[in-house]
């Protein structure tokens, strides 16, 4: 592997048996502390690869014939319930990769879906070909320049020069379309890559204390990590010094955290290699300054590094060939550099030379945790906490989105999280029986909405629109809780009692006393939710899209959010109840403002003139506007079109294919139909087609410029000459002076409704009402069901344990009211039948 090695300050790896000593240590260390060990494999390969020789032999010692870690080389974290235990050493300064789910960068990751994973494997072939477009073009081009420079008498000059323009006319086109392509891709992905999916190492079917990523190709693996990379270069710009340079000179004056993760790599012959790392779970941008250093990628660490970075004089010429040992690779590397180190012609801008402060950095690595599968959300909540307290900036989605977190993580540790959803759904199937650390995952994005479906109704079918539904409404209750209502007063002065939930959020937010709630905390807060929920969808708008939409009151009251499902509210609105409509409109402002095509965005326009900077449209106005045209008279709105427009919204941000025009034609963006078709903007999946008066879908693509017109400003304050009125609160709650079985005629003497328009709406509206009642009687009779079911448990324990039977008052009690009940029943049955008369006759 490495012929004869030069001494330095380069440390070399020890040999494997050591590894294996190491790996006792853990697994003894943790047994005896009663926590979970790492993978033998993620020790032997990703640990002890990255420690010099003499490092090991510090970190072991002997105890009663057992090899157990060193007292002083590691320590116990205590994070809420969870315990992580850590191993204290120097590791070889390039041996760790930046983790990619750094809280920082956290806003340049999509959801992961199979769909984004698979756009982005077609978004790598297009920039390939892209690449090899742009070469076939600089190629055209000097051939072009070649043939006009050459002699002009030439016989062929002029058809050979004319094939030259045309060549390079071609490749341009290639260009362009490679280009539009790539655009179409990158747009159908948010403009972000899906978040890497990380879950609990796995050894002999045992969850472990380690991490390990989806399999994944080696150019995805690649595509990621440079990706990663050059976001957090990014952010680490906002830094007053030079960190590398800061390395350099000082080296590592603090020690940051690892884990080890495993990488999954499919290769070009169909094999996989799995391969075991160590990622810093803090300083990660330590860790990639660290690297730049060494002159070395994150790409080059976790999927193997070329050997061309590291050859040895007997190496063959073979391109392409990466070493997955990651012993050798690093013994490579320190052998390279002890060898320019030790000549004293080395030049001080060498990496020998640079990295001397680095060789080795001090490191806290986890080898260990009481819950492996909640260990990705303790180490979040380990960096978030480290941000927080630290100086560099943040940004500020990633900040709110980080906050979030610590709030979800507090009401957890109260023990009030599940009780604050059982209350925020009251009618959910199995709120006593939820995932904590599912849960906890869903709400931060760091996992599938699966665990929220015991949230949903039992007649809800569990569907991703369903889902982000729920997790929409659990975290606009963790961000606003409900305090309980004042009590009667009695002319002294009282003491508001603010339950249970509201010094969650006051000391999460750091907020002033419940009586000093005023618009900035307001403010504060709507921007966290608007940050907690935009990390939900693939298509993330600006998060101060949301402002205005929560006001002081939703502050400090709470939001008084409507319980019913998402079904119910449609089936609702189709049967004609404004009030459901206007808690529909709440259920989609999310949707709304995270499209392909925003509609709804920040306040823009001026007060001052119209015509200079726009009509003014706040975000609360576009949602006010919306509410409005369910019962407002306009010739281009109907019922059918707002309740098809509501199905596509809710359910856009999961499509999968571009939406097609009905007569198979290319959709043109509302607002760019005068537009040339090469400056359109791509149609791609999550866009929705607007809607006919009858609901059925047109050509035309929904954008902001059709939902201004459609829904203009003015409408928010017109005064509605419907069947009735409503009118929709900072909460979100809703109140109609008529119901939807309201008369024909108005009040105040207005104009009545036309009998024949009357006909048709209530012929549209009863198929939405017979299902409403078909659930509704479904409900009743598994809750006969279930009562039966019941008595007949209680009957039959009673008979095996000997009880005494109930008292006699007790019995005529339920029994009277089952009477009532069962006689109301039969009045409802008597009404069916006069309803199947009925239709008959309608």
């Amino acid at each position: 592997m490495v012929g004869k090695r030069t001494t330095g300050i380069y440390p070399y790896i020890g040999l494997p048996s050591w590894g294996e000593r190491l790996a006792d240590a853990v697994e003894n260390t943790c047994e005896d502390q009663g926590l979970v060990p790492p993978p033998r494999a993620a020790i032997t390969q990703g640990l002890a690869t990255a420690l010099g020789e003499t490092e090991i032999k510090k970190l072991i010692s002997t105890s009663r014939g057992r090899k157990i870690l060193n007292p002083t080389a590691s320590r116990v974290v205590q994070s809420g319930n969870d315990r992580v235990l850590l191993l204290i050493c120097d590791v070889h300064g390039a041996a760790v990769a930046p983790w990619d789910l750094n809280d920082r960068t956290v806003g340049i990751w999509s959801p992961p879906s199979p769909a984004a994973v698979q756009r982005v494997a077609e978004l790598i072939a297009a920039e390939t070909v892209l690449d090899a477009a742009e070469k076939a073009r600089k190629i055209a081009i000097k051939e072009r320049d070649a043939r006009r420079r050459a002699p002009s008498d030439d016989a062929h000059y002029a058809t050979a020069l004319a094939a030259a323009e045309t060549k390079l006319a071609d490749a341009a086109r290639q260009v362009r379309d490679a280009e539009h392509r790539r655009a179409a891709l990158l747009t159908s992905l948010g403009n972000r890559l899906p978040r890497p999916v990380v879950r609990a190492a796995e050894e002999d079917g045992q969850p472990m204390a380690a991490l390990v990523l989806a399999e994944q190709t080696y150019e995805q693996a690649v595509h990621v990590q440079r990706y990663a990379a050059s976001h957090l270069e990014r952010f680490g710009k906002t830094r007053g010094y030079d960190l590398a340079e800061s390395m350099v000179a000082a080296g590592q004056l603090s020690r940051g955290m690892s884990v080890l993760q495993q990488w999954r790599i499919k290769n070009a012959d169909g094999t996989l290699s799995e391969l075991w790392r160590m990622v810093a779970v803090t300083a990660n941008n330590r860790a990639l300054a660290r690297l730049n250093v060494f002159g070395l990628r994150p790409e080059h660490i976790v999927t193997g590094m070329p050997r061309a970075l590291v050859p040895l004089p007997s190496d063959k010429h073979e391109p392409g060939v990466r070493l997955l040992n990651q012993r050798e690779a690093l013994n490579r590397l320190s052998q390279r550099l002890n060898e320019a180190d030790a000549d004293e012609d080395t030049e001080p801008e060498h990496t020998a030379r640079r990295a001397a402060k680095i060789a080795t950095v001090p490191m806290e690595i986890v080898v260990g945790c009481s819950k492996p599968a909640a260990l990705e959300h303790v180490l979040r909540g380990l960096n978030v906490n480290d941000h927080l307290r630290g100086i560099q900036p943040y940004d500020e989605e990633a900040r709110l989105v980080a906050l979030f977190a610590t709030l979800v993580d507090a009401y957890a540790q109260d023990g009030k999280l599940v009780e604050l959803l059982d209350e925020t759904f009251p009618m959910a199937q199995g709120a006593d029986l939820l995932d904590l650390d599912g849960v906890r995952n869903a709400l931060t994005a760091n996992g599938p909405l699966d665990p929220l479906a015991a949230l949903l109704p039992a007649e809800e079918k569990v569907s991703p629109a369903a889902l982000r539904d729920v997790a929409v409404r659990a975290i606009t209750a963790l961000v606003f809780p409900e305090i309980p209502s004042a009590g009667p007063g009695n002319g002294r002065r009282q003491v508001r009692d603010t339950g249970a939930f509201w010094p969650i959020v006051r000391a999460s937010m750091q907020e002033p006393a419940w009586s000093q709630t005023r618009a900035p905390n307001a403010e504060n807060r709507t921007r966290l939710w608007s940050a907690a929920v935009a990390q939900l969808f693939l298509h993330r708008a600006n998060i101060l899209s949301a402002l205005g939409l929560f006001t002081v009151p939703d502050a400090k009251e709470g939001t008084n959010q409507d319980p019913r499902s998402l079904k119910e509210l449609l089936l609702r609105a189709e049967a004609g109840e404004p009030a459901a409509w206007a808690a529909l409109v709440r259920r989609m402002v999310p949707a709304l403002i995270h499209a392909p095509q925003p509609l709804i965005t920040p306040g823009q326009g001026s007060e001052a003139g119209a015509g200079r900077k726009g009509v003014r449209r706040s975000p609360a106005n576009a949602v006010a506007a919306l509410t409005m045209a369910y019962t407002a008279k306009a010739e281009n709105i109907s019922r059918a079109l707002l309740l098809a427009f509501a199905r596509s919204v809710l359910e856009h941000p999961d499509a999968v294919l571009a939406p097609n025009a009905p007569d198979g034609g290319k959709p043109v963006c509302y607002g760019e139909r005068e537009v040339d078709e090469d400056q359109r903007s791509p149609i791609v999946p999550g866009m929705i087609l607007v809607p006919d008066l009858e609901g059925a879908p047109t050509g035309i693509v929904v954008d902001k410029a059709w939902f201004d017109d459609t829904f203009p400003p003015d409408l928010a304050q017109s005064t509605n000459q419907g069947s009735g009125s409503v009118v929709t609160t900072a909460a979100g709650a809703t109140a109609s002076d008529s119901g939807p079985s309201a008369a024909s005629t108005t009040a105040n003497g207005q104009v009545p409704q036309d009998p024949r328009d009357r006909l048709v709406t209530l012929r549209r509206e009863m198929s939405a009402r017979v299902e409403l009642v078909e659930g509704a009687y479904q409900r009743a009779i598994a809750a006969a069901s279930e009562l039966t079911a019941g008595f007949n448990e209680a009957i039959d324990l009673r008979a095996q344990l000997g009880e005494e039977p109930l008292p006699a008052d007790q019995r005529i009690q339920w029994m009277e009211k089952l009477t009532a009940l069962r006689d109301a029943a039969q009045g409802s049955a008597a009404e069916l039948e006069n309803v199947e008369a009925l239709i008959l006759k309608l």
